[in-house]
């Protein structure tokens, strides 16, 4: 493959210090802290909520989970046109935060009657409309982000971390909204969305014309490159062998990542013993994880950057590997909060590492479609498969075997992952960076020369 030279308006290589001084910085890390200060209460009570508070079984909150991923699969197609269409233009995340103020709302007014009269449909209703905030909406902040981050000059992992910050407060602040009164949880969730509404309103992104208008391949000097994504880029991307073990390794490793900890808290609370409330102490943990996570998130787009997007990805299937029978084997209280703590690790090696694969490995005009067909479709499959296979698992024959069969699965998938996908260093300019992808269609490497 040969790389193509950036353009003389191309953005410089992102140094952290720049970075802090430019407010777009500060305004796209708080878009960052706001959506996943919803998405962090959610995940982190979800589960113990629907068990303790709606009367929910271990199944039926599989079912709402897989409905959840069901729900992000179909409408993920449509998500990645509709926002490369969009470019930089904010509808689709005006959107999601939309149906984020309404968290409140419908699970005081809506969601518990329904689960009071049939738990099923309780599942199914609350799975669609959580969905649309969360696990297909995030793809929306994601790769709106990102888009952003590479126009204005600063590292996505960087601005990310900004999600971690905000993963640790709201684990930390919701420990203490959930022993005053665990439904508080979804009205902190509703605030936390109309704060994110008003800074995605004052947010500026680039207009034509604007130099940092390319990043989302147009041309610099105002006029936007048409083609982009149609059934033949889909089918391209769908052959491409790197791109196919990139969506196996995200359906076994990403997928079983969230399953994992989707009922982890009930699993936890089985061997907390004293006075102090199991969800609390859980809560607390997470706050120390998610604080870690900030840190580790510092490094990692600079150790990625040394060993490359698909090594990065193949350690983060490594370390859930260990999680998972590490939970499954040592089940002490302290055993269980170190395994809780390696996800410091996982997640930033699995975000940044994502991003760099997408964007170094295919054309950065369709980084939204690839992102939705390659992470999230991908994981939403799995996600569907596995919550409520394993939410029916752990009734039948417990959390503890659950988790081997897990294990296995996971170390089954990065292995054939392994072998699919090319690396992504081939393609790296001598200094370990990437060159910036030329907006005209006849200089893009074509993924067959990846």
């Amino acid at each position: 493959m040969s790389t193509t030279p950036a353009t003389p308006d191309a953005p410089a290589k992102p140094r952290a210090r720049d970075s802090l001084k430019k407010p777009a910085f500060w305004n796209f890390g708080g878009l960052f802290f706001f959506y996943f200060a919803i998405w962090q209460l959610a995940f982190t009570f979800l589960s113990r909520w629907l068990e303790t508070e709606a009367g929910m079984s271990h199944g039926n909150i599989g079912l709402l989970n897989s409905v959840m991923a069901f729900t992000a699969f179909c409408l993920q197609p449509f998500y990645g046109f509709i926002q490369d269409k969009l470019g930089f233009r904010k509808n689709l995340f005006a959107f999601v935060v939309l149906v984020g103020a309404m968290m409140g709302p419908f699970f005081a007014f809506v969601f518990t009657p329904i689960v009071n009269a049939n738990q099923v449909l309780g599942a199914i209703v609350g799975g669609v409309f959580l969905s649309l905030t969360l696990n297909a909406g995030v793809g929306i902040v994601e790769t709106f982000n990102e888009r952003n981050s590479r126009a204005n000059g600063f590292e996505y992992g960087h601005v990310r971390l900004f999600g971690s910050v905000a993963g640790a407060t709201a684990s930390l602040v919701g420990g203490f909204i959930w022993a005053s009164n665990p439904n508080n949880i979804w009205w902190a969730g509703t605030f936390s969305a109309l704060v994110l509404g008003v800074l995605l309103f004052v947010a500026k992104t680039p207009k034509p014309g604007d130099a940092g208008y390319a990043a989302v391949g147009g041309d610099p000097a105002g006029e936007e490159t048409k083609a982009r994504v149609n059934m033949s880029t889909v089918k391209e991307l769908l052959t491409n062998r790197s791109f196919v073990g990139f969506m196996v390794l995200m359906f076994g490793t990403a997928a079983l990542y969230d399953v994992f900890d989707q009922q982890f808290p009930n699993y936890f609370a089985q061997f907390v013993n004293g006075t102090i409330d199991s969800q609390v102490l859980f809560s607390r943990v997470v706050f120390v994880q998610i604080l870690a996570e900030a840190v580790v998130m510092i490094a990692t787009p600079f150790l990625i950057n040394k060993i490359g997007a698909k090594n990065g990805l193949l350690l983060f299937g490594l370390v859930l590997v260990v999680r998972v029978l590490g939970s499954a084997f040592f089940t002490s209280t302290e055993m269980l909060i170190v395994w809780r703590l390696l996800a410091a690790i996982e997640m930033p090696l699995m975000l940044i590492s994502v991003m760099k694969y997408l964007t170094r490995m295919f054309d950065v005009r369709i980084s939204a479609t690839a992102y939705m067909l390659g992470f999230n479709m991908a994981k939403q499959i799995g996600i569907v498969i596995f919550s409520w296979a394993f939410g029916l698992s752990y009734d039948a024959i417990g959390f503890g075997n659950s988790y081997i069969v897990m294990g296995i699965v996971v170390i089954a998938v990065t292995i054939v992952a392994s072998l699919l996908m090319r690396d992504d260093r081939k393609y790296a300019l001598s200094d370990g960076t990437f060159p910036v992808v030329s907006a005209n269609p006849a200089e893009q490497p074509t993924s067959e020369t990846r």
